[in-house]
């Protein structure tokens, strides 16, 4: 419902809960810079690296946010697509 309201986009950094945020935000530079687009139900993070837990998990999924903002398409949010489906349907997500 959210994509349909115009407040996520179908690609794009997955939203993370405000509480977590406002701390990783503190102690990692440049993580509200993945705030710059729209949250995305899948993303670059999502189909290159695990679910992550812990900070260290939040640093490296904010390495493929950043990658994907810099080089942000319409044929790069093809490709994103085209994984997830892949994923979903080989059963490979975690």
């Amino acid at each position: 419902m959210n994509v349909l309201a115009g407040h996520m986009s179908i690609v794009g950094p997955r939203p993370e809960r405000e509480h977590f945020v406002a701390e990783l935000a503190q102690k990692i530079p440049y993580f509200r810079q993945r705030h710059i687009v729209k949250p995305g139900l899948t993303g670059w993070a999502q189909i290159n690296y695990r679910y992550g837990a812990s900070f260290e998990d939040s640093v490296q999924k904010l390495q493929y946010d950043l990658y994907y903002i810099k080089n942000q398409s319409v044929l790069f949010d093809l490709s994103i697509l085209f994984n997830t489906v892949k994923i979903v349907i080989l059963r490979k997500g975690t």
